[in-house]
């Protein structure tokens, strides 16, 4: 199984549980932003570099759009922006303060100007030893809710914008605004590509 296939895999799983219609009107404001005119909204520049970076890196432009092609990363500062309190804003620059801190003393540069193969260090690390979501039952937690940290919350996050987004979920995945008839018992070989809807 390839990355792309593992993280589709993945948002789709955390998908139903993140989705919410104001994460989802922010992200149709996202759309209409012009990346060469982008001012972050919440993010000093190097912070925004940041999540610039980790989107990139995580999904890349192959035959299929990347984060940034789907403005991922303006829409996650907007996030921060507008849906999170003052003490989740602090704690969100301190998190990406000591992302890069991290960066900076194991490999000697801040994140988004790493190598690739620094970064896929980086990612390796921050994998194996960043806190796991808790195990849901029909989209809510069971057990308690421990903080997963700056990566593997900013991970899904990137997942579930990237996955929510116009241009995936009417491009990339399949995509029928009008479904016909009811089909409740076909071969999985019948059911084709991911669906968005």
């Amino acid at each position: 199984m390839n990355r792309r296939d593992a993280l589709k895999k993945s948002a789709l799983a955390l998908g139903a549980a993140a989705g919410a219609p104001t994460l989802l009107s922010l992200l149709q404001a996202c759309a209409k932003t012009d990346r060469l005119t982008w001012t972050p909204q919440f993010l000093a520049e190097n912070q925004a570099r940041f999540i610039s970076s980790f989107v990139d890196f995580l999904l890349p432009k192959t035959e299929t759009p990347g984060g940034l092609d789907v403005k991922a990363d303006v829409f996650i500062d907007l996030m921060y922006a507008k849906t999170y309190d003052e003490a989740g804003q602090k704690q969100i620059v301190a998190d990406i303060e000591k992302f890069n801190a991290d960066c900076k003393e194991k490999f000697g540069k801040i994140f988004a100007e790493l190598s690739e193969e620094d970064k896929t260090a980086c990612f390796k690390e921050h994998e194996a030893n960043s806190p796991k979501f808790p195990k849901t039952v029909w989209g809510g937690a069971v057990g308690p809710r421990e903080p997963v940290g700056l990566y593997r919350g900013l991970k899904s996050t990137v997942l579930w914008a990237y996955f929510s987004s116009e241009e995936i979920g009417k491009n990339v995945l399949s995509y029928d605004p009008i479904p016909g008839e009811y089909l409740g018992c076909i071969p999985l070989s019948d059911v084709g590509n991911t669906w968005s809807l």
